[in-house]
């Protein structure tokens, strides 16, 4: 047999620990496109179950993230208002790992270096399952939205231009 041994990731160790099923599902990286949708299509899966993490700082409430379908936009007023903020924004690439811990195209929502409040895409709820960074890239986690919302004390909301 010549299975890979895949190694696991904090995310992955964090949701052990707490006791929820989740698969990790490996596929290439293309360093050239990092794009969600690669994701999806290097994974086989339909790109409404691959969800990407972004992280946003509100102008008063400070930092969030959102975890929306690969294919969408996030809505920066649509999720300033979640947080109770007027206005947020993405923070800047350079910031991304020195505040969570993780690089572009592998942030998850699981295992940042501090919980921050996160918001999940309503559309996750019409999947049994979705696919999220397991916190490197090449790396997924598939898991129930239901599980990753209760484990990151995440809220539901509408959160994409769409």
């Amino acid at each position: 047999m010549n299975a890979k041994k895949i190694d696991k990731t904090n995310a992955a160790r964090l949701l052990d620990r707490a006791k929820i099923a989740y698969e990790l599902v490996p596929y290439t990286v293309d360093e050239d496109n990092l794009a969600a949708t690669h994701v999806a299509e290097e994974l086989g899966e339909d790109i409404a179950t691959v969800f990407k993490t972004l992280v946003l700082r509100g102008e008063r409430t400070g930092l969030f993230v959102c975890v929306i379908p690969g294919d969408k936009e996030v809505d920066l007023k649509a999720a300033a208002r979640v947080a109770g903020d007027k206005k947020a924004d993405l923070i800047a690439m350079k910031e991304l790992l020195p505040t969570t811990g993780y690089i572009r195209g592998g942030c998850s929502p699981i295992g940042m270096k501090k919980p921050l409040p996160t918001f999940i895409h309503s559309s996750c709820l019409d999947h049994a399952r979705i696919y999220i960074s397991a916190g490197v890239r090449g790396l997924q986690i598939a898991i129930n939205p239901n599980d990753l919302i209760a484990y990151v004390g995440a809220t539901v909301a509408d959160i994409t231009n769409e």
